[in-house]
């Protein structure tokens, strides 16, 4: 059988894993060399010479493990079958992903220009505000993005559902707006299991690997999803710049991917009923999820799969409640991060999204919720222990339909 004959579920669990037979093993193997030995001068320098250039072993072995490594390789071949991509490119963190591909598409190209559709991530909007990287960015909303546009655009980067507010954007309608010029999504809150940005016509797809694809908060890493060419590129900027992905965390990451479609369909369903409570809760001013996106009735099904287990929240009382909420809960953690078997709580206007320019930064009485693998009834206990008096008795929506899930 080939991998495209695979449902979904099935390729998860096996894609990446084709040598194993020939290696006589069952699970993938970790390769923890840093160098390896070489055959001769000639052949060592030719191997050494087509990994910091192109990324890919040549005819004298692994010679370093910072151009190349079996174990990231073999990562990297699954998360490009589940993202339906020619290949991908793993680096060390997300941001060093990000921070990789602006480098890649900007060279040789003066003044280079990016378009970013906000709300983003926090690391994200700060990287790029800070020009830090000597490129210029202009920021917009999804209607927006045509009239950015310049000569010296190289990538335009857009993140569905958005962090925090669970924005949802048209791809596809982004990818025309564009006019050509390569489009990144980020799929962090999606995950491949519910949004597929390259079969929508986008040109890369990033991943902070930390979250849903690691699942366990114990890895941190980034991935990329893209074409050869493109990759090629990436992995040269990895080489350049150190951002290889270490092969443990490339281990964990790969281990991760097999039990994702199961931790996102069922995280997904805690989530969709945490919505429903939490709508009809007094202190709940509003709640932020795809599926109270006017986007989601087109885009359902056609972009997505389903909403996702990511939930943002604005409280009544304010900042104050904030604070009040994330000190209060007991079955959540007050942390940063998301996507894990666990769940967590934080206010980004004062974590992740603290460095974000004022006009962008999200609202100081919204916390987010990463729902985890927990029993619902047990998370939606806490919130309303956390949340205070008369929050047991809090009324809720008879009869609510639940959203139609492809998953």
């Amino acid at each position: 059988m080939t991998s495209s004959s695979l449902s979904f579920d099935s390729l998860a669990v096996h894609a990446g894993r084709e040598d194993l037979n020939d290696l006589g093993v069952h699970a993938p193997p970790i390769d923890l060399s840093t160098t390896n030995p070489l055959p001769d001068v000639e052949l060592g320098g030719l191997s050494y010479e087509s990994m910091a250039t192109g990324g890919v072993p040549g005819p004298g072995g692994n010679v370093y493990a910072r151009l190349w490594n079996p174990t990231v390789a073999r990562f990297e071949s699954a998360l490009a079958q589940l993202e339906r991509a020619p290949t991908s490119v793993a680096f060390a963190s997300g941001m060093a992903a990000m921070s990789a591909t602006l480098i890649a598409l900007s060279q040789g190209t003066r003044d280079a220009h990016v378009v970013a559709v906000r709300p983003l991530y926090g690391g994200t909007d700060h990287l790029l505000a800070s020009s830090f990287l000597g490129v210029e960015t202009t920021f917009c909303d999804a209607t927006g993005v045509g009239r950015a546009m310049r000569p010296s655009t190289v990538v335009v980067i857009v993140e569905t559902p958005a962090n925090p507010t669970l924005d949802l954007v048209d791809i596809s309608g982004i990818v025309a707006a564009a006019g050509g010029v390569p489009v990144l999504v980020d799929n962090t809150f999606a995950t491949p299991v519910l949004q597929n940005p390259l079969e929508l016509g986008a040109t890369l797809v990033l991943h902070s690997a930390t979250k849903y694809i690691g699942g366990h908060g114990d890895v941190v890493g980034g991935v990329v999803a893209c074409g050869e060419d493109l990759a090629a590129s990436l992995r040269r900027a990895r080489a350049i710049t150190g951002a290889v992905l270490h092969p443990l965390a490339a281990y964990l990451l790969h281990r991760g991917l097999t039990t994702l479609p199961l931790r996102v369909r069922a995280q997904q369903r805690s989530a969709i009923r945490l919505v429903e409570w939490l709508t009809e809760h007094p202190d709940v001013v509003r709640v932020h999820f795809p599926t109270n996106d006017p986007a989601w009735p087109s885009l359902a099904g056609t972009q997505m799969k389903g909403p996702g287990s990511m939930i943002s929240a604005q409280l009544r009382g304010g900042p104050e409640q904030v604070d009040r909420v994330t000190r209060g809960v007991r079955l959540f953690t007050h942390a940063v991060s998301l996507g894990g078997v666990d769940s967590l709580i934080q206010s980004p206007s004062a974590l992740t999204h603290r460095p974000v320019a004022p006009e962008a930064r999200p609202r100081a009485d919204l916390v987010r919720l990463s729902v985890g693998l927990e029993d619902v009834e047990d998370l939606r206990r806490d919130l309303a222990q956390a949340l205070g008096p008369g929050s047991h008795g809090a009324r809720r929506r008879s009869g609510v339909a639940m959203p139609a899930m492809a998953v």
